[in-house]
């Protein structure tokens, strides 16, 4: 269950995606099956092989992409995975914003 987002957060999202990027999205989340997880970011781009690429730098592998037929298809980043490409990528602050709002 996806928590904390907001409408032009999500849009912005989706205009970096359909823009050919790599687009980051984090959001509070809860997930039975992930009971130490609070947050998850998605890791999307149009181009399913440039996101196959980035995502191979940091060992995630292409058959972990969560293919959408709306053209969103995305990473699912979680737990300790999420914080070290967040920190490598430039993006801790989402994981701040996320924490700051939900403990």
């Amino acid at each position: 269950m996806a928590f904390g987002i907001k409408r032009h957060e999500l849009r912005e999202w989706k205009q970096k995606i359909d823009q050919g990027n790599i687009a980051f999205l984090t959001h509070y989340w809860l997930d039975d099956r992930f009971p130490d997880c609070k947050t998850v970011t998605k890791v999307g781009c149009q181009d399913i092989e440039k996101l196959a690429e980035w995502g191979k730098t940091y060992g995630l592998k292409k058959e972990w992409i969560h293919h959408r037929k709306d053209g969103y298809s995305h990473f699912d980043l979680l737990g300790h995975i999420q914080s070290e490409i967040l920190q490598k990528e430039g993006f801790m602050g989402h994981l701040y914003k996320n924490k700051n709002k939900h403990t």
